[in-house]
């Protein structure tokens, strides 16, 4: 079975489907919303996940210097509630992020060309400095696209805008295909030249940033603010929610696992001698097209509890399927474990930023955008990330890890049930 042209056959109709959508919106701000989408999450799939991969390569890194490495994209996240501030308050927010994108290129570039310029006994003191540096600059952008998205459209209709974003991921598995035969470079996926084509996106990312529309400060410059104020907390006392302080804990708590096959994926795939990653991995995408493009009326049935349900019940089926793929070896069960991902992101990760935008002021967007990617993406990504890296590491067996992260799956689902409520002035109209 040919899997690329089955890929790029659902990508187009996904697209055809969602250019109608745009037209009917009959709105321009709409396809540029959804094109700095495309584009900021594109740069990001490409050279990210087949990282894991890339590193596993590199002799001169250990298994736990691997591991820090990788928790980049989660300290990269404690830098979103600082931009979040900068954007509410200082900068308009595309300036800000075309800057951003800019400097990850910079960054990435830098990153290749460890093994030119550095030392090998400082190599890893340099992959750690320069891929940290670009995540810093790039994970904020999460929040700040979302800011930037629901300021000039509806909050209830971000998650079709977002769409465009996981598009852009999943093209990025066309994308190394088409690389690996232009380059000639069969283990494309495992090389170095995924970084070099993250940092020509961001450069192309960047120029189109400065299309967007103007999205200036919210707030007025305030006095001395403290280190509240900078972390964005001062959401959480604004808002006195104690709903929303449960919802937080939850979010936390779910991304744990969710790193196992996040970060860690490409190597499980690796480890199954699977030959295109980035291609599989992406079949989770292609799902979370049509999940995002539903969410908004799935939001409106349902309900933020009853959705957020039903994406941590996908995640469960994701863990066992691959739970019982690691014996059974066949390609397909790997597809159904990465087809989840899409109810996963879009019913619980983006149905929770609807959520927080549905609770705080106009002002504040940016700035609880930016906490809620510094929880999530950020202290959750790193525990989850850390505490993945050890397990593979000293349990070396998939099996019993998926069983492991299945566990906790469970055990978020039930926090959910009991301590998170749906009140109705608080589901999307």
């Amino acid at each position: 079975m040919d899997f690329e042209k089955i890929v790029l056959s659902l990508q187009t109709i996904f697209l055809e489907t969602i250019i109608k959508y745009i037209y009917r919106m009959n709105k321009f701000i709409f396809i540029k919303l959804g094109v700095m989408m495309f584009m900021q999450y594109f740069m990001y799939a490409v050279w990210w996940i087949p990282l894991a991969a890339f590193l596993r390569n590199l002799p001169n890194l250990e298994p736990n210097q691997r591991i820090f490495i990788l928790c980049s994209s989660a300290v990269g996240s404690i830098a979103a509630p600082f931009v979040g501030v900068i954007a509410d308050r200082y900068v308009n927010s595309e300036k800000l992020l075309a800057g951003l994108n800019v400097l990850v290129a910079v960054f990435l570039v830098l990153a290749t060309q460890q093994a030119n310029w550095v030392p090998v006994e400082y190599q890893f003191a340099g992959w750690m400095i320069t891929v940290y540096l670009a995540m810093l600059c790039y994970m904020p952008s999460w929040g700040l696209t979302s800011a930037i998205a629901m300021t000039h459209a509806p909050s209830e209709q971000f998650p079709r805008i977002r769409m465009l974003g996981t598009i852009g991921w999943a093209a990025s598995s066309v994308f190394s295909i088409i690389a690996a035969y232009i380059f000639g470079v069969p283990n494309f996926d495992g090389s170095v030249l995924p970084i070099y084509c993250g940092a020509g996106v961001a450069i192309v990312a960047a120029l189109i940033n400065l299309t967007l529309p103007k999205t200036p400060p919210m707030r007025k410059r305030e006095g001395k603010y403290s280190i509240v104020d900078i972390l964005g907390l001062r959401i959480v006392s604004t808002l006195k929610n104690k709903n929303f302080n449960r919802f937080l804990l939850i979010s936390f708590l779910a991304v744990i696992p969710f790193t196992l096959y996040n970060v860690y994926g490409s190597m499980f795939f690796r480890a199954q001698n699977v030959e295109y990653i980035t291609l599989t991995m992406n079949f989770g995408q292609l799902a979370e097209l049509f999940f995002l493009f539903i969410t908004t009326t799935i939001l409106i049935k349902f309900g933020f509890k009853k959705a957020m349900l039903f994406g941590l019940l996908a995640m469960l089926v994701r863990f066992l399927v691959l739970y019982i793929s690691v014996d059974k070896g066949q390609y397909w069960l790997y597809v159904m474990g990465a087809i989840p991902h899409g109810l996963i992101f879009g019913l619980f990760f983006v149905a929770g930023q609807v959520y927080t935008a549905k609770l705080v002021p106009q002002e504040y967007k940016a700035e609880a955008q930016g906490f809620l990617s510094f929880v999530i993406w950020g202290a959750g990504y790193l525990v989850g990330t850390l505490l993945n890296g050890w397990l593979i590491e000293y349990i070396d067996n998939w099996a019993t890890l998926f069983l492991i992260v299945s566990a906790m799956t469970v055990t978020v689902i039930a926090l959910l049930l009991t301590l998170f409520k749906n009140p109705v002035e608080e589901n999307v109209k």
